[in-house]
C-alpha cells in the first residue's frame, strides 16, 4: 500500500534515473590565500580567472633532481588573494541560497590541507563574514516577513515535518515562554555574542528575487561534526551529572521512506533571524573540536555540517492560513560543509590523539576520492561499479546529493607557499578529477493549483475592516450625554411659560408650584441620597474595621508563613545538601564497590593462578622425581651393560693374544725340533714325532673360556651348530595369528619364520584372533653378547564364556644371529686338539655352517 512522504525532501526517482535527464558537473573553485611571510616561497601562481600553475620549490627540485616540471590546473573559477568575501558569495553561494528558496538542494564544501584557510572561507571573521553567515542573512531578508509563527512546523525525527494548528502552536509557544531556560527558547531579542557581531554590514545585505509571497516558510537549523568517524550533535544540550560525568552520545545514519539519509536524534532548532541563526551556530562552534598542531595554531579535528533546511507551505483560497496538507508542504536542505584538512604526520608529529585524528581524516577524505574516481568511471565508462559511501560517515551522509538530488559546489583552498607543495599537488589532481563527474540536474517543485496574490488581497481586506471598525469608534463617543437626559426626564414636566401678559396671574403661580414640586423632589432626592451614603459610609467604615481586622490576621498568617517558608528553604537546602552528599556517598560506594569486586576478581584469579601453578609445579616435581629415577636406573643400566661389554671385550682380546702367542710358541718349538733333528744329522732313523708340549700357558687362563660369552673362536667356527633338524612347531596346518610389533627390526637374513595361513597384524584383536587357532608374537630384545635375539612367543586361541577370545602361550622358539668369522668367546669342552690341527691354525678360512641358514642358530627353549 503506499503511502504519501511526511514532507520530506522531494525525490523523484523515476526522473532522476531518466536516461534523457540533463545533467550538470559538479562546481569546483579555488580560492588562494596569502603567504604568511614576505620571505616565504611561493609555489603557486594565477595565470587567469580559471587557471593556476604549479611549479616545485627549489629545495625539491634539488632533493628530486628536477623531476617535478610546471603544472597547470583548470577550475570553473579562480579567486586570487585579494578576492573579498562578498565576491566569492555572490559567485559560489547565492545561486544555491537561491535554489533553496526555489525548493531546490544543494551541497558546498570546503577542501583542501590544514591552515589553507577552510573554516575562515565557511564561517569569516568580525568584518569579514564567510559564506555561512551571509547565507543565512540573504535567506531571512528575502523570507523576513513571509514567516510562519514559531511551532507551526515541527519536526517528527523522521526527517519529516508534521504542521501544527494555531492552537497546538500557541499553547508550544507558552510552554517555552514560561520555560526560557530551555535550549528551544532562541529569541532574537537576545543579546548578540560580540564574536559573531558586525560580520555582515547593511551595505552588504542581498535579497532574493521571485520569492512566492503566497507561501509561509520556516527555517530549521542543525549543526553535526564528524568525528574519528562518528557523528556528534554539537546542538544537543545533554544535561551535565556532576557525580558521573558522561561524554557525548555519537549518531547514526537512517533512511527514511524515500531513500534520503539523515542523522537520527539531531537537534533541529527553528530560527527566526540572521542574529538568532548565527547564535545557534556559534553555540556548536564553541563544541567544535579544535587542537593546536605545529602547522596550524587552530586545526580543525572533525568534518562540520550545517544545515539549513527551509520549509514551505501554500497558503489556503483566503490567503489568512497555512494549507492543512502534508503533501503540499515542500522542503528543502542547503548544506554547508567544512572538511577537515588533509596532513602528513611526519610534518605535524601528531602523537595519540591528534595522530588517530589525522589517520581518521585522512581516510574518510580517501573515501570521498575513491567515491569520486568510482562516480567518473561509471559515467566515463559505462560500468556499474559500487560507489563505497558507506565506507565513511561523511560520503554517507551526502549520498542522495551525488545520486541528483541537488546541486553539488566545493571551493578548494590552497595554500602557495612552498613547504605545501605536495599536498596541494594531490588536492589539485582530486579537483581536477571531481569536475569530470557529473550530477543530475534537480527538478522544478510542482505549482499549487491555487489563484496567485492571495496573500496580497487578505492582507488590504484587513487594512479596509480595520478602517471601518476606527470610524464606529468614533460614533460611539459621542453618545455619551445620554444619562444626562434620562435623568432630567425622571423629574416633572415643566408647563407651558409663554408670557403675553405681565399681568397674568395663571402662568407665573403654575410655574412657581412645578418648580417647587421639583425642589420638593429634589430635596427628597438629595436626602434619600445622603441617607444612603451614610448608610453606604457606615458600611464602608464596618468593611473596613473587619478589613482591619483580617488584614492584621492575613499579617499574622504571613508572618506565620514567612518563618514557615523560611524553616521549609532551610529543610529544603538541608535535604539538596544531605541528597548530594547521598549522591556522591552513593557513587563513591558504587566506585569502591567495583574496586572491592575487581580486587575480589584478581584475587580470585590469582589464587586459581597460584594454585594451577601450584599443581603444575608438584606435577613437576613428580614428573622430575620420576625423570630422575628413570635416568638413574637407565645409567645403572647403561654402566652395568657397559661394565659387562668391556669385560668382554677385555676377555676376548687377552684370549685371542693368548692363542696368537700360543699358536707363535708352537711354530717356534716345531721350529726349534726342525733345526735341532738337522743338526744331529740325517743318519737319524727316528720318525718319531716329538710330543706335544705342554701349554703352562693355557692352563693359565682356561677358565675364562667358561665364562666369556663373546663371539665363537675361529678354532670352534666349522664345528657343526646344530647336527640333529628340529622342524618348527609354526610350520603345521593350523591358522595363526602373526602379531608382528611395528617396533621390530627387519634383520635382512634369509632364515625368516614363514607361517602358512597367517594373518599378520601389529596389534592384536578379537575380529583377527575369533578367525585363527593359534597365536604367535614376535619379540626382539638383545642378547648378552650384543646381537638382537628374536623370540617367537606362541599360543593356543580359545573361547571364553563371556564370548570373547583368550590365547594361553606354550611355547618359546629364539632365533640369534651369529657371525661364522668372529672369534668365539666360548670354547667348548670335549673336543680335543692334537699338533696338526694346531699347527697352521693361523691361517685357517672359514667354514659354513650345516644349518639351513647360515649364521643363524634355532634353539627351543620349553
Amino acid at each position: 500500500m503506499y503511502r504519501p512522504g511526511k514532507n520530506k525532501t522531494p525525490r523523484r526517482p523515476g526522473q532522476k534515473k531518466a536516461s534523457h535527464a540533463e545533467k550538470d558537473p559538479v562546481g569546483v573553485y579555488c580560492r588562494m590565500r596569502p603567504l604568511g611571510g614576505e620571505n616565504e616561497e611561493c609555489c603557486v601562481e594565477m595565470i587567469s580567472n580559471s587557471t593556476i600553475q604549479l611549479h616545485a620549490p627549489d629545495g625539491l627540485k634539488a632533493n628530486r633532481n628536477g623531476e617535478y616540471k610546471e603544472t597547470q590546473y583548470s577550475f570553473k573559477k579562480v579567486f586570487g588573494i585579494n578576492t573579498s568575501q562578498k565576491e566569492l558569495f555572490e559567485d559560489v553561494a547565492k545561486p544555491l541560497v537561491e535554489d533553496l528558496i526555489q525548493c531546490k538542494n544543494g551541497l558546498l564544501f570546503t577542501y583542501g590541507v590544514t591552515g589553507s584557510g577552510k573554516t575562515f572561507t565557511m564561517t569569516g571573521s568580525p568584518g569579514e563574514g564567510g559564506l555561512l553567515p551571509r547565507s543565512l542573512d540573504m535567506l531571512f531578508n528575502s523570507i523576513g516577513p513571509l514567516q510562519a509563527k514559531r511551532f507551526v512546523f515541527k519536526p517528527d525525527d523522521k526527517n519529516g515535518i508534521d504542521i501544527q494548528n494555531d492552537v497546538d502552536a500557541l499553547l508550544e509557544r507558552q510552554k517555552r515562554d514560561t520555560q526560557p531556560l530551555l535550549p528551544s527558547g532562541h529569541s532574537s531579542r537576545q543579546k548578540v555574542d560580540p564574536e559573531i557581531a558586525d560580520m555582515i554590514t547593511p551595505q552588504e545585505a542581498c535579497k532574493a528575487e521571485n520569492v512566492d509571497e503566497d507561501c509561509c516558510y520556516s527555517i530549521l537549523v542543525s549543526y553535526v561534526e564528524v568525528y574519528n568517524n562518528y557523528i556528534y550533535d554539537l546542538l544537543e544540550d545533554a544535561p551535565f551529572d556532576h557525580i558521573r560525568p558522561k561524554g557525548p552520545q555519537s549518531k547514526i545514519l537512517r533512511e527514511d521512506q524515500n531513500h534520503n539519509m539523515y542523522v537520527a536524534g539531531c537537534t533541529e532548532v527553528e530560527v527566526k533571524s540572521t542574529e538568532e541563526a548565527f547564535d545557534v551556530f556559534w553555540k556548536g562552534q564553541k563544541k567544535r573540536r579544535i587542537a593546536n598542531t605545529q602547522l596550524n595554531r587552530e586545526s580543525s579535528r572533525s568534518h562540520s555540517v550545517f544545515t539549513l533546511k527551509l520549509v514551505q507551505a501554500p497558503l489556503d483560497a483566503d490567503g489568512d492560513h497555512i494549507l492543512q496538507d502534508k503533501n503540499q508542504v515542500n522542503v528543502s536542505q542547503l548544506c554547508l560543509v567544512d572538511l577537515a584538512g588533509s596532513e602528513r604526520t611526519s610534518r605535524t608529529r601528531a602523537e595519540g590523539n591528534r595522530l588517530r585524528e589525522a589517520g581518521n581524516i585522512n581516510q574518510s577524505l580517501m573515501t570521498l576520492r575513491t567515491c569520486m574516481e568510482v562516480l567518473r568511471e561509471n559515467q566515463r565508462c559505462g560500468t556499474n561499479r559500487m560507489v563505497p559511501y558507506r565506507d565513511s560517515k561523511v560520503t554517507h551522509l551526502f549520498k542522495n546529493y551525488f545520486d541528483g538530488e541537488g546541486k553539488v559546489k566545493m571551493i578548494v583552498c590552497v595554500n602557495p607557499k612552498a613547504d605545501d607543495y605536495e599536498e596541494t599537488m594531490l588536492v589539485m589532481r582530486f579537483a581536477e578529477m571531481t569536475q569530470e563527474v557529473e550530477v543530475a540536474r534537480p527538478v522544478d517543485r510542482p505549482i499549487c493549483g491555487l489563484a496567485a496574490g492571495r496573500r496580497q488581497r487578505n492582507q488590504a481586506f484587513r487594512d479596509e475592516l480595520s478602517h471601518r471598525l476606527d470610524d464606529r469608534r468614533g460614533l460611539s463617543n459621542a453618545e455619551d450625554p445620554a444619562m444626562l437626559n434620562q435623568l432630567i426626564e425622571s423629574l416633572p414636566p415643566l408647563p407651558p411659560c409663554d408670557l403675553v401678559d405681565p399681568g397674568d396671574d395663571q402662568t407665573l403661580p403654575r410655574l412657581i408650584e412645578v418648580l417647587e414640586r421639583r425642589h420638593r423632589i429634589r430635596q427628597l432626592m438629595a436626602e434619600q441620597f445622603n441617607k444612603t451614603a451614610n448608610m453606604l459610609n457606615s458600611m464602608l467604615q464596618q468593611f473596613d474595621g473587619q478589613l482591619g481586622v483580617k488584614e492584621n490576621l492575613i499579617q499574622d498568617h504571613q508572618s506565620k508563613l514567612g518563618e514557615k517558608d523560611n524553616v521549609i528553604i532551610n529543610q529544603r537546602t538541608d535535604i539538596e545538601r544531605l541528597e548530594k552528599k547521598s549522591k556522591t556517598l552513593e557513587y563513591k560506594i558504587d566506585i569502591l564497590q567495583k574496586t572491592t569486586n575487581l580486587y575480589e576478581h584478581d584475587k580470585r584469579s590469582l589464587e586459581q593462578e597460584l594454585e594451577a601453578r601450584a599443581q603444575k609445579l608438584h606435577q613437576e616435581l613428580s614428573e622430575r622425581r620420576l625423570m630422575e629415577q628413570r635416568m638413574q636406573g637407565m645409567v645403572t643400566d647403561a654402566k652395568l651393560k657397559w661394565e659387562k661389554e668391556c669385560e668382554r671385550r677385555v676377555n676376548a682380546k687377552q684370549l685371542e693374544m693368548q692363542n696368537k702367542l700360543w699358536v707363535k710358541d708352537e711354530k717356534l718349538k716345531q721350529l726349534k725340533a726342525i733345526v735341532s733333528e738337522n743338526s744331529n744329522g740325517n743318519g737319524s732313523s727316528s720318525t718319531e714325532r716329538p710330543e706335544k708340549p705342554e701349554r703352562a700357558s693355557r692352563d693359565k687362563y682356561s677358565n675364562y673360556g667358561q665364562k666369556r660369552s663373546a663371539l665363537p673362536s675361529p678354532l670352534l667356527a666349522a664345528r657343526e651348530i646344530n647336527p640333529v633338524h628340529r622342524r618348527s612347531h609354526s610350520a603345521g596346518g593350523e591358522k595363526w595369528v602373526d602379531h608382528k610389533p611395528p617396533s621390530n627390526v627387519d634383520l635382512g637374513t634369509v632364515m625368516q619364520p614363514i607361517i602358512p595361513n597367517a594373518i599378520q597384524v601389529s596389534s592384536p584383536s578379537e575380529k583377527a584372533l575369533s578367525k585363527c587357532h593359534k597365536y604367535v608374537l614376535r619379540h626382539q630384545e638383545i642378547a648378552s653378547d650384543g646381537e638382537i635375539a628374536t623370540k617367537l612367543i606362541k599360543g593356543n586361541v580359545f573361547k571364553t564364556r563371556s564370548g570373547g577370545q583368550a590365547v594361553e602361550f606354550i611355547d618359546v622358539e629364539t632365533l640369534r644371529q651369529e657371525c661364522p668369522t668372529a672369534p668365539s668367546r666360548k670354547r667348548r669342552s670335549g673336543s680335543a686338539e692334537t699338533p696338526d690341527n694346531v699347527e697352521g691354525q693361523e691361517n685357517w678360512a672359514p667354514v659354513a655352517s650345516t644349518s639351513t641358514a647360515p649364521g643363524y642358530q634355532k634353539r627351543r627353549k620349553p
